[in-house]
C-alpha cells in the first residue's frame, strides 16, 4: 500500500504538519482519504481553508468516515466548502484501493 505522494519541500510548517497528520490518522481507510486530498490541495488552501481542514483533521476517524461514506449525517458546522471540496476529490478521483 503506498503512502504519500508528495514531500513537504515547499511548503511552511503548518502545511506540511497538516500533510503528515492526513498521512498518519490511525486506520489506513483515513489516511488514504485525507491524505490523497492533502496531497492533491493542501498547497492550494487559502489560510481560513486550512483552518477549517485543520478542523477536520481533529474529527475522530470513526465519525468522519462515517460523514464520508454517508452512513451518518454531517453536523452543521463540518458541512463546509472544504469538506464538500474532500468529498468531491474522491469523487472525481476515487482510490483504486479498497477502502471500508
Amino acid at each position: 500500500m503506498t503512502g504519500t505522494t508528495r514531500t513537504g519541500e515547499g511548503l511552511d510548517p503548518r502545511r506540511r504538519r497538516a500533510l503528515y497528520r492526513s498521512w498518519r490518522r490511525g486506520t489506513r481507510e483515513m489516511d488514504l482519504l485525507m491524505g490523497r486530498f492533502a496531497d492533491a490541495e493542501i498547497d492550494r488552501l487559502t489560510e481560513d481553508e486550512l483552518d477549517v481542514y485543520e478542523k477536520l483533521i481533529e474529527v475522530p476517524d470513526r465519525d468522519l468516515f462515517a460523514w464520508i461514506s454517508n452512513n451518518e449525517a454531517v453536523p452543521g458546522n463540518y458541512d463546509t466548502p472544504v469538506y464538500r471540496r474532500l468529498l468531491a476529490f474522491h469523487q472525481a478521483f476515487p482510490t483504486t484501493e479498497h477502502i471500508g
